[in-house]
């Protein structure tokens, strides 16, 4: 099946799920070296700035868009990032930067490097998770690197492959990998913006164990 049918199918699979649907199955051949991504998207977007309803939380604003096809979870995620310090870019030009090829955006250090042209010298890091499963040490330092991210007015970008669970029970599934951003944090719960997530305003909650999990094999920028 070639990417403009997995495409199409996917989409009408998606179009039939109710709002507590799981979102998007990725189905573009892997082959990029870890951490790496691709993933299936619904192309509309929401251009309004969204905030967590959670009142005790820490929250960056941010606009949320949508990836357009199934290989720009990267691009979109960047722009999400960006747009937390007012820059807004196209995800065409954002994907031209990055390198982003119909297999996906190859690593965390692209969506990093790019970041970082972008808004300074240093001000993204790429921390990783080599293993297949998070340590205790890693889902730690997962933690405090996303909540000084927030704390600084920063979305940051988690590169994650499998399935992945939300505090509803929701799983959701990118065999070969997906781009998401972290825009909030409660306790040791964060909220995600999920470029491929095609129901409201494409966000859920998620422990940070389990999300260290979900990335194990792979890397953010925070």
């Amino acid at each position: 099946m070639n990417t403009l049918t997995q495409w199409t199918a996917a989409r009408t699979a998606v179009a039939r799920k109710s709002a507590r649907a799981v979102a998007g199955v990725a189905l573009v051949a892997a082959g990029v070296a870890a951490p790496a991504t691709s993933a299936l998207a619904a192309p509309t977007q929401v251009p309004a700035v969204q905030m967590a309803e959670k009142q005790s939380d820490k929250r960056v604003d941010y606009r949320f868009q949508e990836q357009p096809n199934i290989y720009f979870c990267g691009p979109a995620s960047t722009r999400i990032a960006l747009s937390a310090q007012g820059k807004i870019q196209s995800q065409d030009e954002l994907a031209a930067k990055l390198g982003t090829t119909v297999a996906g955006t190859a690593s965390a250090f692209d969506i990093t490097r790019v970041l970082n042209q972008e808004l300074g010298k240093d001000v993204y890091k790429t921390g990783e998770i080599p293993n297949d499963t998070a340590t205790t040490d890693e889902v730690q330092r997962l933690k405090a690197d996303l909540s000084t991210a927030i704390d600084n007015d920063r979305v940051a970008v988690v590169n994650v492959i499998g399935s992945g669970t939300d505090v509803d029970g929701l799983s959701r599934d990118f065999p070969v990998g997906h781009y998401v951003t972290v825009v909030a944090y409660d306790g040791d719960q964060v909220k995600i913006a999920d470029p491929w997530q095609p129901v409201g305003d494409g966000t859920y909650w998620m422990s940070v164990g389990e999300l260290a999990e979900w990335a194990a094999s792979r890397g953010y920028s925070a």
